[in-house]
This record gives C-alpha cells, sequence and structure tokens, in this order.
C-alpha cells in the first residue's frame, strides 16, 4: 500500500491498528449481544482525537479523507460498532462542508470534529429507500422559517444525536427532488423518535424512525438554498462512500483473520485443516479480493483528497463501495463455512462479521445503486 498511504497515514494505521488490538477487540463480542450504545469506545476515539481526522485544519483535523479510511479499516478489523462511531460523525460534516454557511460550519463542525457533538443524517422514509427524490416529508414555508411534516426511518444514531440533518422535500406534493436538508436539533417541538430498532446487525449503534407534526425548524438551519438539497445529500454521501468501503475491507480483513487463525489449529483426517489444498484455495481468494477492495477504496479516497468531485468522483467512489463491500459479504460467508458448525455458534465471533457484512451492501445506498452510478458514467444517461 505504499503508494498511497504517506508517513501520516502509517502512523494513524499503527496507532489505530495497536488500539484496536489493545483496547477494542476485548469489547466487540459484547457490543454486538447486547445491542447497547458503547460510550466507552466513543470516549477512547474522543480521547485519541480520531474524530478529527478528515476535518480541515481549521476544524483540527488533517483534512484527509484516506487518513480516516485507514482507522476505520483497522478498527472495523475488530469491531463494526466502534469503526461506525467515526463514520457517523463524517457523513453530517461533508454536507455542512458542502453548503454550509459560515456560521452553521462555525456552530456545528468544531463539535463533531472533538466529539462534543453528536449527529445524524436522515434521508430513508417508508416508503421510498433508494428513490431519494421520491420522499414524501415535506418542508412548508413559515415566515421566516420551515414546518416539517413526514416521517423518516432507519436513521442510525438519531438517539444519541444533539442534531440530525433531515432531507426534506419543499416543492409542491407532485415535485421530484425538489429537496432540501435541513439541521433539526435534539428537543425541537414537533421532532420525535420511534423505538430502536432490533437490527441483525450494526446493533451498538441505534437506529430509529423519526417523526415530524409541524415542527418548527428557522431558515438559518437550512443547508444551502431550497433547490440544491438533493445534491447536497447526494454529494455528502458520494464524497463519504470511500469510508463505506474501508468498512468492508476492514471487515473483509478480520474475518479472513478469524478464519485463518481457526483453521491453523484445527485437525481432521490426520492433518490440520490450513493444510487442504481446496482450504488454501478458499483463503488465497479471500485475500486476493481484499487487496483489489483496498486499493480501490484507497484510489478513491486519494481522488477525494485532490479535490475531485462531482460525476469524476461518482463512479470511483461507488466502485470502491460496491466492491469491497461485496467483498467484506463473500469472505465473510467463506469464513463461516470454513468454521463448520462452529460457524454458527455464538460463542465464535464470525458470525457477526457474517451479520454486519450484509448490512455494507445495503446502508449509504445498496449495491444495485452503485451498479448503476458505474452504468451511468459508461453510458452517460
Amino acid at each position: 500500500m505504499s503508494q498511497w498511504l504517506k508517513e501520516d497515514q502509517i502512523q494513524v494505521q499503527e496507532l489505530v491498528r495497536r488500539v484496536a488490538r489493545e483496547r477494542v477487540a476485548k469489547r466487540a463480542q459484547e457490543i454486538d449481544r447486547k445491542g447497547e450504545y458503547p460510550q466507552d469506545m466513543f470516549d477512547m476515539l474522543k480521547e485519541l482525537g480520531l474524530f478529527t481526522l478528515p476535518f480541515p485544519a481549521e476544524y483540527g483535523g488533517t483534512g484527509s479523507l484516506l487518513s480516516g479510511c485507514v482507522a476505520v479499516e483497522e478498527l472495523g478489523r475488530v469491531c463494526y460498532n466502534t469503526a461506525y462511531l467515526l463514520v457517523l460523525q463524517w457523513v453530517p460534516m461533508g454536507a455542512i462542508l458542502a453548503s454550509g454557511t459560515r456560521e452553521q460550519k462555525n456552530k456545528y463542525l468544531p463539535g463533531l470534529s472533538d466529539g462534543s457533538l453528536r449527529a445524524a443524517f436522515s434521508l430513508t422514509e417508508p416508503q421510498s429507500g433508494s428513490d431519494v427524490a421520491g420522499m414524501k416529508t415535506r418542508a412548508k414555508r413559515d415566515g421566516k422559517g420551515y414546518r416539517l411534516t413526514g416521517s423518516k426511518i432507519w436513521c442510525t444514531n438519531s438517539g444519541n444525536a444533539d442534531f440530525v440533518l433531515v432531507a426534506a422535500r419543499t416543492g409542491d406534493e407532485n415535485s421530484r427532488g425538489q429537496i432540501a436538508m435541513f439541521i433539526v436539533e435534539k428537543g425541537t417541538p414537533g421532532f420525535a423518535l420511534g423505538p430502536k430498532e432490533d437490527k441483525m446487525g450494526a446493533r451498538g449503534v441505534g437506529s430509529h424512525a423519526l417523526f415530524f407534526d409541524n415542527a418548527y425548524v428557522p431558515e438559518e438551519n437550512r443547508l444551502g438554498d431550497e433547490a440544491r438539497g438533493f445534491k447536497v445529500a447526494m454529494s455528502a454521501l458520494n464524497d463519504s462512500r470511500p469510508i463505506m468501503a474501508a468498512r468492508g475491507v476492514g471487515l473483509a480483513q478480520g474475518a479472513m483473520d478469524h478464519a485463518v487463525e481457526f483453521i491453523s489449529n484445527r485437525h481432521a483426517f490426520g492433518q490440520t485443516i490450513s493444510d487442504f489444498q481446496g482450504v488454501r484455495w478458499i483463503v488465497a481468494d479471500m485475500a486476493i479480493q481484499i487487496a483489489a477492495a483496498r486499493n480501490l477504496t484507497y484510489e478513491a479516497a486519494s481522488a477525494v483528497d485532490r479535490g475531485v468531485r462531482g460525476t469524476d468522483l461518482a463512479p470511483l467512489a461507488a466502485t470502491a463501495k460496491c466492491f469491497a463491500t461485496d467483498t467484506a459479504m463473500k469472505v465473510a460467508t467463506d469464513a463461516v463455512q470454513l468454521f463448520g458448525a462452529a460457524g454458527i455458534s455464538n460463542e465464535y465471533p464470525i458470525n457477526r462479521y457474517f451479520r454486519d457484512a450484509k448490512v455494507l451492501q445495503i446502508i449509504e445506498g445498496t449495491n444495485q445503486i452503485q451498479r448503476n452510478i458505474v452504468a451511468k458514467s459508461i453510458f452517460h444517461n
């Protein structure tokens, strides 16, 4: 990886790898089993200053998404949920950086960077997941602000967030794509959370439905103008997709690590399981796929750091997210197989990797949507 990582990133990698092994790994199973928010892991990340990594220097960061991807990958090798805590600070950052006013940036970005504020990002609705432009949540003008009505689902981290970035349609009921993003702060009258979802994977960070009953949001809490909110949302997701890819790389590497350790200490038919040629081929394919996914991920993250955006970035980011998270699912599936009956036992961590990998193929744009983005860059329509 020397062609991608500079000395700063290598230092991040070494630090986070050590912390992941010494402090995070022993908590991973418990976080998943209990499905409780890992406040101790959040405090640790805050203490280490890792939230700052991709933020611009003026907010205490390195300005490098690649550094962020390296940290997410290393944490994801041992604990999906702890790695997720970083991501949850960074997706809202992208939207605010893209179109926030100077006042909005000064109000929210320092807190996201140092961990004194937490946020969530909400697009998905009951009737429209991938079809973001078809959302029904409405923002209607009311004096110098807006009244939000409607509902959202699967808003991760909303139970812990100080504010949520919410997408809402500003056009009439038949309009598509005329969407704005609003900063809705915790405690806003008319804004309520539903119960926490009981999820298959990503269990340590809760997801909730959101309900808006004429919730008033002042105009200064709108991101950008009324017509650009959809582009803001898509830009934020576009820029964050290398981070999603890094989560896939880390998860795949972790699943392979567990599988290699397991089969190297098991015996059947008079030999170590890792000595069977068929088994070695499976592990070799894991390593090949992970290496390819890592290169795609680092390429996309490096492009973001160079200032590549929009239609130039979209296929790179979509390719990385799609391939890395599909790789995570394939590697985790094969790892469960190598564990045999032990793979379906909660005594072993590998089934956690399997469950979390499936989540990655769906969130932040399903992998079918990623393929659409890649195809559009080829056919230009």
